[in-house]
């Protein structure tokens, strides 16, 4: 039991990482906060103060109240649309109709709904999107304004004054069919509400803030509003990620289902995708405080739209990195032309983003076997799996990589200890581990040769003596697509005798990169402030 408990400490050390409440999604009572308005926004705000009130009791009474003072403020916003305090009490508004729409589970998206009052029926309704995937009765709204946010990675909230109403939308069912479209299964969005009126009818309408950076209303472009960051939250408490990581580790087959590449928003064929990819011991989760920050800034928002590669972290890295592969494959099906896509890897996911930009030729099968593949003698099964581990080609739909805190060399924290209690508690997926006893009967190499006496895991493959990775790093990287390197000193200022803690600085440091920068971190690289900047200003400088 020590021992496994001492191997299971040191994955989590490898890894950089460990496990909390990586977002704390807390749920509050809206106020309309500021100085009253005058005349009729006076007269707006009593009657969304009154809905507020009896909202539970007598909904349809409460939404009607809200149309009203809503109206009242759309109407001067119609006068002055510079007006922030018809702003803000048109904002509320339509927050507290969504609000009252989600707690009394009423339907307008089905077929208009009719809200009565003493001043005569209200309709409201919604402008249609022909995006089936836009469909509002697909999902669940609830105004971000109900949100208060925190956890160990939502520690700032991204926001975009403006006009229309910030919405956390979740899609009320999970769907076997979104895996094909390389989307999650559920989906969890942010969206901006406008309404206006044509009479007593109420039309909403839905942006995608990320996409827009304005909304029409009464003829005259406006700021639209948005909150970036409610949404991840949502998603992180809802999903909790953090509960299969250590998971995916220990028992990567139970878990070969999970490797993927996910959108995190609707495909836009004009933005370049920023794909993300983890590290050991982690999870698309870990790139939440990087993503946050980045989409408060329009220039990202504009050029790019962000993707992840998540994977079962147990694999050897160059078999997660054969699953992207054909994962990018499908890609270049659906999306034929996407423009040369950004490359983030983090630690291990710097060490699979390293094999997209490499021609291997039959280099790596010369080293691990020794003997040209017509020589080798093994079943259809394993040749096909050593076909995909050991000879690819680099990815031509990829133009730029950033490599953070990437032990493109090794660590030696994957050795020793470190490697044999590793050894002892991740279970070798099966088709791995009937390859290495094909291996073992039918080449050169002797069983006492073969460190580990095994399949590399994960672990592994990090190992500055695994054979796979010396033998890449005698293969140079394809010329003609540039790459960055973000290195961790821990503050300490000694490079090139520094290290993450994790990783030193001479594994992560390639000649050629076109930008490198040491920042003071641990080898959680990724999460650093500067690191930050850095990869903003990399994505801004080569925006197109």
């Amino acid at each position: 039991m020590r021992a496994l408990l001492a191997a299971i400490g040191s994955l989590l050390i490898l890894s950089g990482c460990a496990t909390s409440r990586y977002a704390l999604v807390r749920h509050k009572k809206p106020q309309l906060i500021g100085p009253p308005g005058n005349g009729s926004l006076a007269v707006a705000e009593q009657s969304l103060t009154k809905a507020m009130r009896q909202e539970r009791a007598h909904p349809l009474v409460a939404l009607g109240d809200c149309l009203e003072g809503l109206q009242s403020a759309s109407e001067e916003l119609k006068r002055d649309s510079g007006n922030s305090t018809a702003v803000r009490d048109y904002n509320f508004g339509i927050s507290r109709i969504f609000q009252i729409i989600h707690d009394a589970k009423l339907d307008p998206w089905t077929k208009p709904l009719t809200v009565p009052t003493a001043q005569g029926d209200f309709v409201l309704t919604y402008r249609p999107d022909p995006r089936p995937e836009w469909n509002p009765a697909l999902y669940e709204f609830t105004p971000a304004d109900e949100y208060d946010v925190g956890g160990r990675y939502v520690t700032e909230r991204t926001t975009r004054d403006g006009l229309g109403a910030p919405i956390v939308a979740v899609e009320r069912k999970a769907s076997k069919e979104r895996r094909a479209q390389l989307a999650p299964a559920r989906i969890f969005r942010t969206v901006t509400a406008i309404a206006e009126f044509e009479g007593r009818r109420c039309v909403l309408t839905f942006y995608d803030p990320l996409d827009k950076e304005v909304a029409n209303l009464h003829g005259r472009d406006v700021p639209l509003a948005a909150d970036f960051t409610v949404p991840l939250a949502v998603m992180l408490q809802e999903t909790d990620p953090a509960k299969l990581e250590l998971s995916r580790v220990l028992n990567p087959e139970k878990y070969a289902h999970t490797a993927a590449i996910e959108r995190l928003q609707p495909f836009n064929p004009n933005k370049t995708v920023v794909l993300v990819i983890h590290g050991l011991k982690d999870s698309q989760a870990t790139w939440t405080p990087m993503l946050n920050k980045l989409r408060a800034d329009p220039v990202i928002r504009k050029n790019y739209q962000f993707w992840f590669y998540s994977y079962p972290t147990g694999y050897p890295f160059a078999y997660s990195a054969a699953i992207l592969r054909q994962e990018l494959d499908e890609i270049e099906k659906q999306f034929p032309k996407l423009k040369p896509m950004v490359v983030i890897g983090h630690s291990m996911g710097g060490c699979i983003s390293r094999l997209l930009l490499t021609d291997s030729g039959d280099q790596l099968w010369m080293k691990i076997f020794g003997r040209p593949p017509d020589e080798v003698h093994l079943s259809a099964k394993t040749r096909e799996y050593f076909r995909q581990e050991l000879f690819f080609r680099h990815r031509p739909e990829i133009g730029r990589v950033i490599f953070i805190a990437s032990p493109l060399r090794g660590s030696n924290m994957a050795t020793g200890l470190t490697g044999i209690l590793a050894g002892m508690i991740i279970r070798e997926s099966t088709v791995s581990s009937q390859a290495s006893q094909e291996m073992l009967r039918t080449t050169n190499i002797r069983e006492e040769e073969l460190k580990p006496k095994r399949r590399a895991n994960s672990v592994d493959s990090l190992s500055p003596k695994s054979r796979f990775l010396n033998a890449m790093n005698t293969i140079p990287m394809t010329p003609g697509v540039p790459y960055h390197t973000i290195i961790g000193d821990r503050g300490r200022g000694d490079s090139p005798n520094s290290s993450d803690g994790v990783v030193p600085y001479w594994s992560s440091h390639l000649d050629g990169a076109k930008t490198e920068n040491i920042v003071p971190s641990k080898h959680g690289a990724h999460q650093n402030p500067e690191a930050i900047q850095d990869v903003l200003h990399i994505l801004k400088t080569y925006a197109k």
